[in-house]
């Protein structure tokens, strides 16, 4: 995930648990809308709730390579997000999508991405 999303993921109380089940969802087929230019979005149910009053997160995703959260919002907060703000995601997530594992590992350190950590059980 990204530092901005990880900030996001914080304050709303969203652990790596709940972000590895919206990927899991995905790779199932699961998914809530396809954007087009590999920006997926996936609603995440709040901790005690449902998805039907929880957050949208807009994934960076290529199948079976890389999953990358970029944004999330309340859609109390926020009916959608504007053409522009939406080009500018599937600009940000297809050069995050293209890079070599080592330089994700670098932006990681760095602390400009973080992995969302589970288990296998987990999914």
């Amino acid at each position: 995930m990204t530092k901005a999303f990880a900030r996001f993921a914080r304050k709303e109380d969203l652990d790596d648990k709940m972000l590895a089940k919206a990927i899991a969802d995905i790779e199932r087929g699961l998914v809530d809308a396809d954007m087009g230019g590999g920006l997926i979005k996936q609603r995440v149910a709040r901790t005690d709730g449902g998805k039907r009053g929880g957050f949208r997160t807009l994934i960076a995703y290529h199948i079976g390579k890389r999953a990358v959260f970029l944004f999330g919002f309340a859609k109390s907060d926020l009916a959608n997000i504007s053409p522009e703000d939406e080009r500018d995601l599937k600009d940000y997530g297809a050069m995050l999508l293209a890079l070599k594992d080592k330089d994700i590992e670098l932006m990681t350190e760095n602390g400009e991405l973080r992995e969302v950590r589970y288990g296998k059980e987990d999914n």
